[in-house]
């Protein structure tokens, strides 16, 4: 379960070692990769070893499932509950639903559109266009999802329907700037959370299962360019061509880009089923992020020294919080990347290409930096807040690393708990 949420191979693989010692099985082998999980223990030289493999079928974002099974594990860890009391609770998780409709699920990827309209500059009428656009995205995607069709037709999909739909209002002349639009949306299928797994996999040496996430990044974002470079080829075959927009500039713009940075990031939360209680901060981090950002880059430190050093803070901050929200640091972290993802740069890149200018290959380049930086400066935050205790230190052995869920965050949530139980009385 938590494989299939975005979890790291590392912090499956210390939570299934944990879990194992903690039961009585010493020095289990456990092999974690993209989409399988397997175990073996010998019990004596004499024995046959037993081994059990499980495959990850679906990947999806939910993190209240992903926050239960964490929970989960703290309990069974700090035996609050027996062996047969953590299976039936774990059986509970994977077939309860959830209590948000699916149509305030929907409505939130409007907000996320809305929210990104207006972290890049958008007038009211753009943030209205890209709030419909985000919608559509998420009820198309979710019909093919339905139909069995691979992730990278759904990716092409979505890309080719926000510039349609961007070349459609360029083309009944409304006063929208229809790059901006295109570029909201563009934020809405790029792949924050694959970027960060694939980061702190290669950081904590899975380079394999890092290989397999870039993979995996690469062909996702490789269907958002040709979704969104199909749909301009249409406009420019119906004389509709979309100037470039260079997006936010300028001071004057901060308290645009930390409101909208602030509803996107809680509007994705939501959409990913988070807990309630975790939107706010969600919203306060990401919005001082991208302030961070701007304030950062404004003053000539480049594209990718910015975003490195507000996913940094995004890291460092996540993992006080999440102890107090009592919910993995993953669930802020990726949540709070989202506004900083490099829809603008891709477009840039896009659109230069189209027109046959090939610095759009730097554009390209560029993007892919800063979703580097982003990926790499979260885990520097993560490594440099987590203090790594020593009773970790010696069961995982090599394994010692930024956790983003899992067991090393129990003691943490067991005390943050206690205070507020403390308090409480």
């Amino acid at each position: 379960m938590l494989l299939a949420n975005g979890a790291g191979a590392a912090d499956v693989t210390a939570t299934m070692s944990s879990i194992a010692h903690h039961l009585g099985l010493r020095q289990a082998l456990i092999d974690v990769t993209f989409t399988t999980v397997h175990m073996s223990y010998q019990s004596s030289p004499d024995e046959p070893a037993i081994a059990a493999t499980r495959h990850v079928n679906q990947r999806e974002t939910d993190f209240d499932d992903l926050t239960r099974a964490d929970h989960l594990v703290s309990a069974l860890l700090s035996d609050e509950i027996d062996l047969d009391e953590a299976r039936i609770r774990l059986a509970q998780i994977s077939s309860t639903g959830h209590n948000t409709p699916r149509w305030a699920v929907t409505l939130s990827w409007g907000a996320i559109g809305a929210g990104i309209a207006m972290l890049i500059g958008g007038d009211w009428v753009v943030t209205l266009i890209a709030a419909t656009a985000a919608i559509g995205i998420e009820i198309l995607q979710r019909f093919l999802s339905r139909l069995r069709l691979p992730f990278f037709y759904a990716q092409v999909a979505g890309g080719l329907f926000a510039s349609l739909l961007a070349v459609g209002t360029s083309a009944v002349e409304i006063s929208a700037d229809p790059s901006l639009v295109i570029t909201a949306s563009i934020v809405m299928l790029l792949a924050g959370l694959g970027f960060i797994g694939a980061i702190q996999d290669a950081l904590t040496g899975f380079y394999i299962t890092a290989n397999a996430r870039v993979l995996e990044v690469i062909i996702s974002t490789a269907g958002i360019i040709a979704g969104v470079g199909g749909g301009l080829t249409v406009g420019r075959l119906l004389g509709v061509n979309i100037d470039l927009d260079p997006g936010v500039s300028g001071l004057s713009q901060l308290p645009l880009v930390v409101t909208g940075a602030a509803l996107s990031a809680a509007a994705f939360a939501f959409s990913a089923y988070a807990p309630r209680r975790v939107l706010l901060p969600i919203a306060a981090i990401a919005g001082a992020a991208a302030g961070i950002n701007l304030l950062l880059a404004e003053n000539e430190l480049g594209r990718a020294w910015p975003a490195a050093i507000a996913a940094i803070f995004i890291g460092f901050v996540s993992y006080t919080v999440a102890g107090r929200a009592q919910v993995p640091p993953l669930v802020i972290v990726v949540s709070g990347i989202v506004p900083l993802l490099p829809g603008l740069s891709i477009y840039r890149g896009l659109s230069l290409l189209g027109a046959d200018d090939y610095t759009g290959i730097l554009q390209m380049i560029t993007a892919a930096a800063i979703a580097i930086s982003l990926a790499a400066g979260v885990i520097l935050g993560e490594y440099v807040a987590q203090p790594l205790r020593r009773e970790a230190r010696r069961l995982e052995q090599r394994l010692a690393g930024p956790r983003l869920v899992g067991p090393l965050r129990a003691r943490a949530v067991r005390k943050a708990g206690k205070k507020g139980n403390m308090h409480s009385m």
